[in-house]
Formats: structure tokens, sequence, C-alpha cells
């Protein structure tokens, strides 16, 4: 099995082949399947996040999903992470160029009901590669954190298997696109 930094190297390759139509496509199919979902339709407070360049783009969900549940974005403080509620007029760059949340009071994690997280690459059954700097898997093990989670990526994200390791938390599912170019590997 290759490394998590080889994996994130290969990824990351096959996301800058893909066409800026592909990843539209795809992101519009994993955003018409994340509104359907159950766990969303019932959603008081739903985590999400505000997209890079290689990540799904969550424009639609911010927007469409602002108007049903309470949004909630990640900010980075220092070495640990803290979801702030979302007004697209009140947001700042951040770590890494993130669009960030101002607001000053963080959101509890036991008042999420649903995250729908970002990763590098994802399984099937729940595995996921981060970017390397531990911020989603130090949440989930945060005292009081119960909500649903939700791994949603583009199809050339979706492999077999990752290596995992005892600190990296398992998602209870993800939301791949289906590549609209070639057929899928799973």
């Amino acid at each position: 099995m290759s490394t998590k930094k080889e994996i994130r190297k290969t990824v990351r390759a096959a996301l800058a082949a893909m066409s800026a139509d592909e990843k539209r496509a795809e992101a519009r199919q994993v955003s018409m399947l994340v509104l359907r979902h159950p766990a969303i339709k019932s959603a008081r407070t739903v985590a999400l996040f505000a997209s890079l360049p290689d990540e799904i783009d969550t424009s639609t969900l911010l927007q469409t999903l602002s108007r049903e549940a309470r949004i909630v974005l990640p900010r980075i403080n220092g070495d640990s992470m803290d979801f702030y509620p979302y007004a697209p007029e009140a947001m700042q760059r951040g770590f890494m160029g993130i669009s960030e949340p101002c607001g000053s009071e963080p959101v509890a994690p036991a008042e999420i009901d649903v995250m729908i997280l970002p990763g590098v690459a994802f399984t099937p059954d729940g595995g996921r590669l981060g970017r390397g700097k531990g911020y989603y898997d130090k949440y989930l093990s945060r005292s009081g954190f119960r909500a649903r989670t939700i791994g949603i990526c583009h199809s050339v994200q979706l492999l077999r298997s990752l290596p995992e390791e005892p600190h990296d938390k398992r998602l209870d599912e993800v939301i791949a696109a289906l590549s609209l170019s070639q057929p899928s590997t799973i």
C-alpha cells in the first residue's frame, strides 16, 4: 500500500488532470445527492466548509443550505479548529487562504447535527485522508461531538483503501461523484 504522502501526490495529480467542466459536473452531482440526503433534510445545524480549488465546490451547498438550516464553517485557531456561524458578508481569508467566518463565538460540537467534510481521498466505507494536520480528526474526538459525518469528493478521490493510523477517524458515509468520463474503479 502507498504511503499517505504518495496518495496525496497521486490524487492531486488526478484532480489537476480533470477539466473545469468535469469538476463542475461532479460538484453538481454531489450537491444534488447531499441536498436530498435525509440527515440534511432534518438537520438544524450543518457544518460545511468553504472549498479550495482541489475540493468539491461547496458554493451551491452553502447558498442552498443556508436558507434551510444554520450553517457553520471551520476556522483554524493555532493547532485547533472551531466552527462559527456562516454569514456570507462576514468572511475572511484564513489558514491556507481558506475563506473563514469572522464570528466571535464558536458553536459547541454538540450543536452540530451533520458535518460535511473535505478530504484528499476517501474510501467507500468512510476512510478519510486529509491534508495531514489532523484538524478534523481532533474535532471529531471532542467531547459532545455527535454529528453524522459525511465526506464529499470528486470521483478520482474515491479509493479502494487508505492507510489508517489509530488517530484517524472514520466517517459515517462518503458521497462521491461518479466519473462521467471513465468507468468507476469501485
